[in-house]
């Protein structure tokens, strides 16, 4: 009898220990580590380039490590940027607010040092914040903003040998910069494992100039022999921008093939460094207690609409990658086909650490996708674009639902587009003369537009102006 006694007082003092033991992992404070690359179109994943089949433009593309977070974690298959452009989408994933609303809308204004964001918060909540690679905010330079650490480069920096400043002193650095900035990261989860961390890390990859000299070694020939896969709108010409008899021959081609090589290959290099990182979780014992979000600034054009580059409201521009894992909370291998957005990140890191929503955000927090709660979630969302000198795309704002878009060019009512994606996900047949769904897409854009506040921000580039810098370049030329 005694000795059953003795056995009870241990396995009571055992599952005390035990249920002690979930309570204080279940209230850690998760750490928060957000990867992104630039530039990255959506499909530029070989999970997605399995799922694709046929459809696939790349096939023989391999990203182990982005396929383990989408193993285990939720992956997003229709994420988007509210505005297609590098430092207005970093814009957007810091403030969770459009680009019309948070001060940044093309990529020559600096971030603005009082803005609020999940950094800053967090840091106010007791996080140990950091901001590390690519920032690009025009030639903004110093420590950034509502970030306790940041080793981070100059605009666009250079991807051999780039000089980093570390909490705004200028620093030399040896090596490929996205192999750089990946050391800088797992030196401070080394660093500050013992207490909650928040940590961006930004690659420069696969920015331009690509290839060659700016890649390193080991994956100057990967992929070779590979070819790309030709897709239906090629030779689809974007509406504002007619195409020459020529230009969709221009899309294809072994020079346009090796682009598209070197292009995947900047993507394998991030890859390569993502893996490196969700190691030191592992080693570090931090995976169980870590979010990691894995996500581009925003899409990008391989010929498509016989487009390079991104910036306007087709889906190969505003489509991002976006992957999530925390396995104290969410399920292994889920996809979601909810429409999320770049503007949803800060609440959803808010969420996650404990710290109160500003009501100022306008993005949605997935903690409730994440949990499997099924809330009530958007039908559509706003996109915009303003014009910048030096490049010929047009301001323009749109609607994009579950299965349409309408898109709108200011000054150009002609030029208006109207896409049903159920049966049309290439955006080949405009059906912007169909009244019926001509005026449904109309009205949920208005409603999108006064639900946003949506206005021109001040001192935005007009057609036919030139900035400082070009009309200095050319008036340069012009002399003997």
């Amino acid at each position: 009898m005694k000795t059953l006694r003795v056995r009870s007082v241990l396995f009571l003092a055992l599952l005390v220990t035990v249920v002690a033991s979930a309570s204080a992992a279940t209230a850690r404070k998760p750490n928060f580590l957000f990867i992104y690359t630039d530039d990255q179109r959506w499909d530029a994943m070989s999970v997605v380039q399995r799922e694709q089949g046929e459809r696939a433009r790349f096939p023989w593309f391999q990203s182990p490590h982005m396929d383990r977070l989408a193993a285990e974690g939720v992956r997003f298959r229709n994420a988007f940027v509210t505005l297609s452009l590098c430092a207005p989408s970093r814009a957007a994933y810091l403030t969770g607010r459009y680009n019309h609303a948070n001060g940044v809308a093309n990529n020559h204004t600096p971030f603005p040092v009082t803005s609020v964001t999940h950094a800053s918060l967090l840091r106010a909540a007791g996080y140990q914040t950091a901001y590390i690679g690519k920032w690009h905010h025009g030639s903004q330079s110093g420590q950034r903003p509502g970030f306790d650490y940041s080793a981070s480069f100059v605009g666009q920096g250079r991807y051999f040998n780039c000089p980093v400043e570390i909490n705004g002193a200028s620093t030399p650095t040896t090596g490929w910069i996205d192999d750089v900035s990946t050391d800088f990261a797992i030196a401070f989860m080394q660093q500050n494992r013992a207490r909650p961390f928040s940590m961006v890390v930004g690659f420069k990859s696969p920015h331009g100039p690509r290839g060659g000299a700016n890649l390193p070694e080991r994956l100057r020939t990967k992929f070779a022999d590979e070819t790309s896969r030709p897709v239906p709108n090629l030779a689809s010409p974007a509406i504002y921008r007619p195409a020459a008899p020529s230009e969709g021959k221009a899309t294809t081609g072994a020079r346009v093939n090796d682009a598209h090589l070197d292009y995947l290959r900047h993507i394998a290099g991030a890859d390569e460094n993502l893996g490196r990182l969700l190691q030191t979780l592992d080693d570090l014992g931090l995976t169980d207690d870590t979010v990691v979000v894995y996500a581009s600034d925003n899409g990008y054009y391989l010929g498509e609409h016989g487009l390079g580059d991104k910036r306007s409201l087709y889906e190969e521009s505003l489509r991002i990658p976006l992957l999530v894992r925390y396995p104290r909370l969410v399920p292994k291998g889920i996809t979601m086909d909810e429409m999320v957005l770049n503007i949803d990140l800060a609440p959803t890191l808010l969420e996650l650490g404990g710290v109160p929503v500003p009501h100022e955000m306008q993005g949605l927090s997935w903690v409730p996708l994440l949990t499997g709660k099924k809330p009530a979630w958007r039908q559509s969302f706003l996109a915009e674009y303003f014009y910048e000198n030096n490049f010929e795309t047009p301001t323009m704002l749109g609607v994009r639902t579950a299965n349409a878009k309408i898109i709108q060019y200011p000054g150009h009512p002609e030029w208006t587009e109207v896409f049903d994606l159920a049966i049309d996900s290439y955006e080949m047949k405009n059906l912007a003369a169909d009244p019926a769904r001509r005026v449904q897409l109309t009205a949920e854009l208005d409603a999108q537009i006064k639900a946003t506040g949506y206005v021109v921000p001040a001192g935005m580039d007009q057609p036919g102006q030139r900035t400082e810098k070009a009309a200095k370049k050319k008036a340069k030329a012009k002399q003997p």
